[in-house]
């Protein structure tokens, strides 16, 4: 991510109601201008983290900052901070102009300028012209614009999104999907994306929380999250994933299925029993002598752009293979992917433990390499 202004953090917060922990000592910042998205299952606690930053909850322990100053115990409507729900919550007995005007007018804005406020923000989620239509003449789609330019137009420094798609079918959460990464980067505002759908995560976002439990597992940008998934949670929940024991064997060496692979991950401890990964797509048909494993075609499903196969090497695992050409039932093929597909996962390592292994390792690497010059220097 680019260097830019600090607008939130959390500090070690906590909430609990009662003996139930529903975060768990969470550290979280966040940038200004970027589009970030808390991702995860039902009761993760990422719903509960908008609430925190919009002062619907306080937290049981820890800081919530805004722009430097600590705002636990300040009250909702003094926060610069407003939410689009996966309700919509519009007022049904007022139209859309007076929808979205209602936040400058307790502001007590002059009608001229709030006029020219609705417009603007009626223009940019594409609802020119729509000013004096009743709300339960508007598609779920339009409502939802509505709530976009009514959450807008209080020029909130942070807008906070609580699964805001969910309730729509498929092809128009795509278009929205678009459409709000398009408003986020012209108005270059700090957007919270709640979402349970991680498809709609990687394909929105500059930065992911990946949140399970109450603990954020992981954080990255949608490349970090996808191709180095710290865990098992992490590499199940985002994307498709082939897991299996491994054991590494030395750095860049591991050895599953009962065979060898040179592979791209080092750090770990000699001989340490892992978790291998390989996605599906990563994965490629060839003949069976030419494959570094070999399996036999169970079943395979057309999903459009490709075809989903489910192939059993002969120690009985299933591999899930995304391929465009289709197999044959029963068909022996070999199964073959490059090194850099492997990724070496450590059992239940928390992100934490994953970043300070590498850093170690990268620091012994540059010690013994400057050992070595040394001493090629002094012969």
């Amino acid at each position: 991510m680019q260097a830019s202004e600090k607008i939130l953090e959390f500090k070690q917060v906590a909430l609990s109601f009662g003996e139930t922990e529903v975060l768990k000592n969470i550290d979280l910042s966040l940038d200004s201008g970027q589009f970030y998205t808390l991702l995860g299952p039902s009761g993760s606690g990422k719903s509960t983290i908008l609430k925190l930053i919009s002062g619907q909850l306080q937290p049981s322990a820890g800081q919530v900052v805004f722009d430097g100053k600590v705002i636990n115990d300040l009250p909702a409507e003094k926060r610069r901070v407003n939410t689009v729900f996966q309700n919509y919550s519009l007022f049904p007995n007022m139209n859309v102009y007076d929808n979205v005007a209602f936040g400058p007018r307790l502001k007590k804005m002059a009608e001229p300028l709030i006029e020219e406020k609705v417009k603007e923000m009626l223009s940019l989620v594409k609802l020119s012209g729509y000013e004096n239509r009743d709300i339960n003449e508007l598609s779920g789609g339009q409502q939802q614009r509505v709530a976009i330019a009514r959450a807008l137009a209080n020029d909130p420094e942070l807008l906070l999104l609580d699964e805001p798609l969910s309730a729509l079918d498929y092809k128009l959460r795509k278009v929205l999907q678009t459409e709000l990464r398009t408003i986020q980067r012209r108005l270059g505002i700090t957007f919270v994306f709640v979402t349970h759908d991680q498809e709609e995560a990687l394909a929105m976002s500059d930065w992911i929380f990946v949140m399970n439990d109450g603990v954020i597992q992981q954080q990255g940008t949608p490349e970090d999250i996808y191709d180095e998934p710290v865990n098992n949670f992490v590499a199940n929940f985002i994307g498709e994933s082939n897991i299996v024991p491994g054991i590494m064997k030395s750095d860049y060496l591991v050895h599953f299925v009962g065979k060898d692979f040179e592979n791209v991950d080092a750090g770990m401890r000699p001989n340490e029993q892992v978790e291998v990964v390989l996605r599906p797509e990563d994965l490629d048909f060839t003949t069976p002598e030419e494959g570094k494993l070999v399996v036999t075609i169970k079943n395979q499903s057309f999903r459009g752009d490709y075809y989903e196969i489910m192939a059993q090497d002969d120690d009985l695992n299933i591999w899930q293979v995304q391929v465009t050409n289709p197999a044959k039932i029963g068909e022996r093929v070999g199964l073959t992917f490059d090194p850099e597909d492997i990724h070496i996962m450590r059992y239940d390592e928390s992100e934490e433990e994953f970043d300070a292994r590498l850093e170690a390792y990268e620091e012994d690497n540059a010690e013994a390499a400057g050992s070595g010059e040394g001493t090629h220097e002094s012969d």
